[in-house]
């Protein structure tokens, strides 16, 4: 269990060797057990369940020597029962074997001078704490907690007038569910207790006053009151100097909600305070001055402190842990480290500003800290470079200085910290150079993450052939130029279990030794956006490896035959070859997103696909696949996104694709399917993209499509879809793509195209949908095209409808090249987001609307080949002649007919 979430353990075992040492152990003779307190045992031992036989030693004659009890040396009595949990692996199935379960007897109180009760991290299955445990007059130590107790704490325990430690804390771990413990009353609590964790336990009930029932407790040096729903602290406390012995006091995770009281300041033996997740408001106090013994101060995650980190804190000689973390905290660090590094014998050694708003470089006073082991200033906005001085902080662990605005160098005295395991540079925009100095002592270094921005030049200077004193389990390069060679220092980590090496400049072979050096430890392997070349190792077994990613590469060769569980396999844009394994199910069983686009592939779709029940996304667009699409797609309940355009795919849609209820993102364009789009499909209602263009296609345009209430992009063009537009397309709410050019489509465009609601009043949040088409794609690929119309090419006929204009969220609408007739409607203004307009090749007649010339947002505008006639109108501000040529009877500017006005005002 996490020692800051329970701070009890160190103090219970000072308790217990304190009892233990209470009792006379000079005498030679061995304790006799006491039949009585024997049958006391027995009786308690037969109501509980003990799964895992921890108790199989409670039989014969001699309890004293049973596991579990302790009797005093002299006398012989029972006065000490320690049945806590041997496993404190929580959750583990070590620990549920492990769990006492059951009743508590009430046999207990004949044991007359039992002194020490622990019945912690067992599973009582929400019992209420018994009413009779109060009844133990003779206890000094009771531990309850993580037991699974339930109801109201007994008032009862208040008779121990002796009890000097009581553990409650009720966060349970039972398999049943949670239980809540609850103290409404807090009057009952035995003055005498020196140590109290009532962590877990609702106090919401005990009234506003409930902090003055603490005050009672003068002897207390330890309160725990973590994560209690406590919704109200005092801002003064009259009585505070009673607790004048506190050393410990933990009111963490409850919402307070106010600012930082100062009567915490009167309790000057504190050396612990907690008050983390607790919404704490304001700045930090300068009071904390007055706390000279305090050694841990916690104030982290409470969203809400403001003003700069206090020079005060600087100045605490005692203090060794400060976590501050995540806050609102503003200014520069200079006055606290230099606060800190004027104070003698400075003994800080964990220090976490992070997920802060601090700015301002970070000043040399930072190396004053020598005795700092963790120091986490990650997530600020800290710019310019790292001092010099963090050369002399020896002790150093952990550094980490990711995510903020540092612009600077970093400096060769980094490497001298021959301590240090873990350093986070990443997310920052560093510049500079890397010596071999910069790493020659870190010897104990584990971890490395370092990134800048692409724009910045930080390069790796380091000798080839150099091998340094580290071996990484952990490394993270990300834009950094470490390349063109795949250098020995990198040859040599063959220890790392996650590897990031993205935009580093590689372009080298990388040596198959150092894939198979990797491939039992391996989790997670990225080496993306080089140009490394050379082929993959075959037959590989990479047992822990979840992802993959050598995508953006210059790789050759056949598809690796790696044995993985991965969940995601990128090997997109790079020059991979030959059919894929026929056997990838077998190879790759977990597989989920399977990314292979812009390769040169060959050969069938492995039906085996169908095999892999996880899969989610199949991207395989631009290679050079062929055959027909497997039709086996019965059992993928998961795939949710098929890409598989511009290869030379044949044969038909298969239907199977319409078992598949997860399917949303569907391109199988640019290839040479044929027959009709399959009526299966209709049952994937979540399809939200859908493009079948550039293929054979035949037959009409289903009018179910009407049935996928999801639709956003609809794109059918360049096939030999027949028949006319089915009404039902306009009852596609979300549609914001449609193109059916370039098929042989005839009749009216329908007069419903206004009830394309996505298009009429821009309803929907079309970024989740492209976001959908780029999770499968990894390319905007139709972005530019959103809420478009395009059914040029057909054999549309009739007018223009006057509905369209209904349309005003309508960016681009292309219906050249048909046998459109009549007049451009004169609303056309009403399109007010048109960016693109094509009506050419059409036998459109009468005068271009005047109102046209409205729309500010048109940048594209092809009126050609039609019979339109009457002037231009001059504000339209599209001077190419092309936009109206072979429209006989226009006339104006642009074109070099004069309109006959203009003829008759210049011979006037």
């Amino acid at each position: 269990m996490d020692l800051k979430l329970k701070p009890s353990f160190f103090f219970s075992s000072f308790i217990l060797i304190f009892l233990l040492n209470s009792f006379d152990s000079g005498s030679a003779s061995t304790p006799k057990c006491i039949s009585t307190e024997r049958q006391a045992l027995l009786t308690f031992k037969q109501s509980l369940t003990d799964l895992s036989g921890r108790l199989s030693s409670w039989s014969g004659q001699d309890c004293c020597n049973w596991t579990g009890v302790l009797c005093d040396a002299r006398t012989g009595h029972v006065v000490n029962i320690d049945l806590r949990n041997p496993s404190q692996a929580v959750n583990s199935d070590e620990y549920k074997r492990g769990c006492l379960r059951g009743k508590i007897h009430q046999s207990l109180t004949r044991l007359k001078f039992l002194s020490y009760l622990d019945l912690s991290s067992n599973d009582f299955n929400g019992l209420v704490i018994p009413e009779f445990i109060g009844h133990i007059v003779t206890l000094r130590y009771l531990n309850l907690s993580s037991s699974s107790f339930s109801g109201e704490v007994p008032a009862s325990l208040g008779s121990l007038s002796k009890l000097e430690f009581l553990d409650l804390y009720a966060e349970s771990f039972s398999d049943s569910g949670p239980f809540a413990l609850r103290a409404s009353d807090l009057k009952w609590l035995p003055s005498s207790l020196t140590y109290l964790n009532m962590g877990y336990v609702n106090l919401s009930g005990a009234g506003e006053t409930w902090l003055q029932d603490f005050i009672r407790l003068t002897k207390l040096k330890e309160l725990h009151l973590f994560n209690c729903e406590i919704k109200n602290l005092p801002l003064s406390l009259p009585s505070s100097a009673n607790l004048k012995l506190l050393e410990v006091l933990d009111l963490s995770e409850n919402s307070l909600s106010s600012p930082i009281p100062n009567w915490l300041f009167d309790l000057t033996s504190l050396r612990k305070l907690f008050l983390r997740w607790d919404f704490l408001q304001g700045s930090i106090p300068s009071g904390f001055k007055n706390l000279k013994l305090l050694e841990t101060l916690d104030l982290s995650n409470n969203l809400g402190l403001t003003g700069e980190v206090p020079s005060v804190l600087g100045e605490l000689p005692q203090l060794k842990y400060l976590d501050l973390s995540a806050n609102e905290l503003n200014g520069q660090v200079n006055g606290f480290l230099d606060a800190s590094s004027k104070t003698k014998y400075n003994s800080l050694v964990f220090l976490d500003l992070s997920s802060n708003k601090i700015a301002g470089t970070l000043p040399e006073s930072l190396g004053a800290l020598r005795n700092l082991q963790i120091l986490d200033l990650s997530s600020n906005s800290f710019t310019g470079s790292i001092p010099s001085s963090i050369g002399n902080m020896l002790s150093l662990k952990k550094l980490d200085l990711s995510f903020n605005a540092m612009n600077g160098n970093i400096p060769e005295t980094l490497g001298k910290l021959a301590e240090l395991v873990d350093l986070d540079l990443m997310a920052n925009t560093w510049e500079g150079v890397l010596l071999k100095s910069h790493f020659a002592n870190l010897r104990s270094l584990k971890s490395l993450r370092l990134t800048t921005e692409p724009n910045r030049s930080l390069v790796f200077k380091v000798p080839s052939t150099w091998v340094p004193p580290f071996r990484l389990e952990l490394i993270n390069i990300e834009n950094c130029q470490i390349g063109p060679k795949f250098p020995m220092w990198l040859q040599v980590q063959t220890k790392l279990n996650s590897v990031t090496l993205r935009n580093t400049g590689i372009a080298d072979t990388i040596p198959h030794s150092w894939f198979s050096g990797i491939a039992s430890n391996v989790t997670y392997l990225i080496l993306a956006d080089n140009r490394i070349k050379g082929t993959l190792p075959q037959n590989l077994a990479f047992p822990n490896l979840n992802t993959i990613d050598l995508s953006s590469n210059s790789f050759q060769g056949p598809f690796p035959l790696w044995k993985t569980k991965a969940t995601e396999l990128r090997l997109y844009e790079n020059n991979f070859s030959g059919p894929l394994p026929l056997n990838i199910n077998v190879l790759m069983p977990r597989m989920e997103k399977l990314y292979l686009f812009h390769n040169s592939f060959t050969g069938s779709i492995p039906s085996s696909l169908c095999e892999v029940s996880g899969l989610q996304i199949l991207s395989l667009r631009n290679n050079r696949f062929s055959g027909s699409f497997p039709n086996c797609w019965h059992r993928s309940f998961m795939l949710y996104g098929i890409d598989v355009s511009e290869n030379s795919l044949s044969g038909e849609i298969p239907a199977s694709l319409g078992a598949l209820p997860s399917l949303s993102v569907l391109l199988l364009n640019q290839n040479a399917l044929r027959g009709e789009i399959p009526d299966t499909l209709q049952n994937c209602s979540g399809l939200t993209n859908i493009d079948l263009g550039g293929n054979k296609l035949t037959g009409k345009v289903p009018s179910w499509l009407s049935k996928l209430s999801s639709l956003f992009m609809l794109r059918l063009q360049s096939n030999s879809l027949d028949g006319q537009i089915p009404d039902g397309l306009c009852r596609a709410p979300n549609l914001h793509i449609l193109d059916l050019s370039g098929n042989k489509v005839s009749g009216p465009v329908p007069k419903c195209i206004s009830n394309l609601t996505a298009i009429a009043r821009g309803t929907t949040n079309f970024e989740v949908f492209q976001n959908l088409v780029f999770v499968v794609t990894r390319a905007r690929k139709y972005q530019e095209t959103v809420n478009s119309i395009n059914l040029s090419g057909n054999n549309l006929s009739g007018e223009i409808p006057a509905e369209i204009l209904d349309l005003s969220y309508l960016r681009i609408l292309n219906l050249s090249r048909n046998s459109m007739a009549g007049r451009i409607p004169g609303g056309i203004s009403k399109l007010g987001r048109l960016e693109t307009l094509d009506l050419s090749r059409n036998r459109l007649s009468g005068a271009i609307p005047e109102s046209l010339a409205a729309i500010s947002s048109l940048q594209k505008l092809n009126l050609s080949y039609n019979k339109l006639e009457g002037r231009i109108p001059m504000l339209l501000k599209f001077e190419d002649p092309s936009v109206y040529i072979g429209n006989e009877l226009l006339c104006g500017k642009p074109l070099p007919k004069k309109c006959p006005q203009d003829v008759n005002r210049r011979m006037l």
